[in-house]
């Protein structure tokens, strides 16, 4: 596998840190998108949720921002036509992959000659979201040319990554969702809010970790960071004060 530079490791890093500063769950989608695009200098990328049973799909970010009015049809189509990264998907792959490489007659498909069309792109890479559940979810970046040996290992090293942003991202739009970002919010990052709301459903640390992929370790250090900002040295006081002050329900 070829090495990576300095710079791609950089861009990781910027990545991880956006997301997780970032307060609106609902724009973390395109946070993601864009990201992807400047470090891989691709044309597109989108974000998509996809439940190929049922035929269902919600686009939840992409780069451009000029892709957004027709991102929604675009997917719509794909699960029409049954783009091989649906059924790969389905299959319950989660390695990244060139999608030309699923597909005998690639540059003959539909898919080759809309995204061609409309976005001037003629190759595409999938990364699947690990998920337990449907809907299933996927990156697809997409570009004028083949991807690179290159671009493949930074792909995969930084798919563990997208992984957990995205595991990260969930679980904020579905605290969120229960309770609203309050004024003030005590100083806590969107990381910790996320920790403190999984914290009162009573996960244990090691379950906290597991569902935002995390060590026990660096739990542990999110909790003493969140005890520090609340002024509490305990899991009880900890979320008794946040129900009170409205940081969780």
């Amino acid at each position: 596998m070829p090495r990576l530079h300095a710079r791609d490791y950089e861009h990781m890093l910027d990545l991880v840190a956006a997301v997780l500063e970032h307060p609106e769950p609902d724009r973390l989608g395109h946070l993601i998108a864009d990201h992807l695009r400047e470090s891989l200098g691709c044309g597109t990328v989108t974000f998509s949720g996809i439940d190929p049973a049922t035929g269902a799909a919600r686009a939840e970010g992409w780069a451009p921002e000029a892709m957004g009015r027709h991102v929604e049809d675009m997917v719509q189509r794909r699960i029409l036509q049954q783009h091989p990264l649906i059924q790969y998907l389905a299959a319950g792959e989660r390695r990244p992959v060139v999608v030309g490489d699923l597909c005998d007659g690639w540059r003959h498909s539909p898919w080759y000659s809309e995204a061609r069309r409309d976005y001037g792109t003629t190759q595409q890479l999938g990364i699947p979201m690990a998920t337990e559940t449907a809907p299933v979810r996927a990156i697809v970046v997409a570009r004028d040319g083949d991807f690179t040996d290159h671009d493949l290992a930074f792909v995969t090293r930084v798919h563990p990554l997208l992984v957990t942003a995205d595991r990260h991202t969930r679980e904020l739009r579905r605290l969120r969702a229960k309770t609203p970002l309050p004024v003030p919010d005590h100083g806590l990052t969107p990381r910790e809010l996320t920790v403190l709301g999984l914290l009162a459903e009573d996960l244990t640390a090691a379950a906290i970790a597991r569902r935002l992929s995390l060590s026990p370790h660096t739990v542990k250090r999110h909790l003493e960071k969140i005890y520090r900002k609340l002024g509490t040295n305990n899991r009880l006081s900890t979320v008794l004060l946040a129900k009170e002050a409205g940081l969780v329900t």
